[in-house]
């Protein structure tokens, strides 16, 4: 059976903001199941496995371990292989199984190990249903996916330790508290570590490992932290743990989820690992057993598992990335496609315009015949609207140029003064002005009419967009805003407007200074 997830999304989880992308959950039957065996039956070995070596090697708190993954392994594959009422019942049953052989392959006793047994499945029960309702698509390439996955990772735990802890209390007289605080951080830490560690194995991650440079690269940062590990948990007499917080976010922001994941399953096992057999800083502690694992488990899970958060974010922003690479090449085909359009449609109006223009020229001028004055006036109309579209397709030429990168410009210095007084002999009531600002020069041009609502400000530099002006009496074609701003961008500099309605518009530029 191939692991495949139960939903996938790429934009949002269930529940957060934005677009849900996802697909259909895969639905599995028991008949599925046990004719394609193989997963299931090598999840059951694995359990058993890790039952047994968690019992025999990480016990601190009596008869309860400090670490276990057993449990992590079953919700990862459970999530991953499929769901359904018979499916569920079926893997829920072989994960049962597993369990309890390795409670007995341990040595416990048999109502130990029917206790240990109920507590694990109500553990692994409520990982599989918290994250199936809080966690649905299981993306822990986004933030919000890791953070929703690791909160269910830390609730899972409480129900089989509540049960845990009652049955050793009943059973060994153990302390009740101990007990369930070392099967919480112990299992929770297994769940927050193992787990996603499984569900981060996808083809895509693994496959980009596998090239030649980049498996280089991940051997090198393992290796890193396999020789910092040993030197903070089996060589050093003080707590130098905070050292591993660079090399995991180094990990984290090359190889991202699928490395930093496995790297958490690598300290994980190595701080406990230490802790169990007395070494490094546990040589000259002479703390409870239960104590320094307790904070062993709270270093591991509150300063080094949100690191997968990091690695979740650097890979939403890559994909955030990636889309906005795409949508900005699909914007610049649109746009080289419009230029070129424009340009055509440009090019076809001037030959017959011109055309017309000779045309009305000689007719205006009675070069072709007598004419009346009614006349005259039409063929003068005729020419003036011609020459309007002339103007038109010319400005047409300047955006596409502009838009293409077509237009080159010739930076010099410029009197700016000398500029203003040029256009200031036009006449009218605009107030031109020019100041130095801190690396260049700012030209405002002021007037004193109706004023722009913040609406229009937003649609004022859009070709063609006259704001509603489009029937009045003020010529013009919506295309000079939409020029001057890619002119002035070509000179490095740029444009914008102060305004509100009723009090006037202030158009500004900034240029770079010569």
């Amino acid at each position: 059976m191939a692991y495949s997830r139960a939903m996938n999304s790429t934009d949002a989880e269930v529940g957060g903001l934005g677009a849900v992308s996802s697909r259909a959950p895969k639905v599995t039957t028991a008949a599925t199941l046990f004719a394609e065996p193989l997963v299931p039956m090598i999840t059951v070995v694995g359990v058993m496995i890790l039952t047994v070596l968690a019992i025999s090697t990480a016990r601190t708190a009596g008869l309860v371990a400090a670490l276990w993954a057993a449990n992590a392994v079953a919700v990862a594959v459970w999530l991953r292989s499929g769901r359904g009422l018979s499916y569920d019942l079926s893997f829920g049953g072989l994960v049962c199984i597993g369990v309890m052989a390795g409670q007995f392959l341990a040595g416990n006793r048999p109502d130990l190990a029917v206790m240990f047994t109920m507590a694990n499945m109500a553990e692994v029960v409520a990982g599989v249903f918290l994250a199936r309702r809080f966690a649905p698509t299981l993306n822990l390439a986004s933030v919000d996916g890791a953070g929703r996955f690791i909160l269910c990772a830390a609730l899972a735990p409480i129900g089989g330790g509540l049960i845990a802890a009652t049955g050793l209390s009943l059973m060994q007289g153990a302390d009740f508290l101990s007990s369930f605080q070392t099967w919480w951080f112990g299992h929770a830490l297994g769940l927050a570590v193992v787990a996603p560690f499984i569900l981060a194995l996808e083809k895509q991650p693994i496959r980009a490992m596998l090239s030649p440079w980049r498996a280089l690269e991940t051997a090198l940062l393992i290796g890193l932290l396999g020789v910092t590990c040993f030197l903070v948990y089996f060589m050093m007499r003080f707590q130098f743990g905070f050292v591993l917080i660079p090399v995991l976010i180094l990990i984290a922001a090359r190889l991202r989820v699928v490395g930093v994941t496995a790297a958490l399953v690598v300290v994980s096992v190595c701080a406990i690992g230490s802790l169990i057999i007395g070494s490094g800083t546990w040589r000259v502690d002479p703390s409870d057993l239960a104590e320094r694992a307790m904070l062993t488990q709270l270093t591991l899970l509150f300063g080094f598992v949100p690191i997968v958060l990091v690695a979740s974010l650097l890979e939403e922003r890559d994909r955030l990335s990636e889309r906005a690479k795409a949508g900005q090449l699909r914007a610049e085909r649109a746009s080289e496609a419009k230029s070129r359009l424009l340009a055509n449609v440009a090019h076809e109006i001037k030959s017959p315009i011109g055309g017309v223009i000779g045309i009305g020229d000689l007719w205006s001028s009675g070069q072709l015949g007598p004419v009346t004055e009614t006349q005259r006036e039409m063929a003068e109309m005729m020419v003036k609207t011609a020459r309007q579209v002339e103007a038109l397709s010319h400005d047409l030429l300047d955006v596409a140029r502009a838009e293409s990168g077509a237009v080159k410009v010739e930076l010099r210095p410029t009197d700016v003064p000398g500029v203003l007084d040029d256009v200031c002999r036009a006449g009218g009531e605009v107030i031109f002005r020019a100041s130095r600002i801190y690396d260049g020069v700012r030209i405002e041009v002021i007037d004193r009419g109706p004023g722009l609502s913040p609406e229009k400000q937003a649609q004022l530099f859009e070709p063609f967009n006259r704001l509603g002006l489009e029937r009045s009496a003020v010529e013009g074609h919506g295309i000079g805003l939409a020029l001057a701003k890619r002119l002035v961008e070509l000179q490095g500099g740029t444009i914008g407007v102060v305004s509100a309605p009723g009090q006037g518009s202030t158009f500004w530029i900034e240029l770079p200074a010569a």
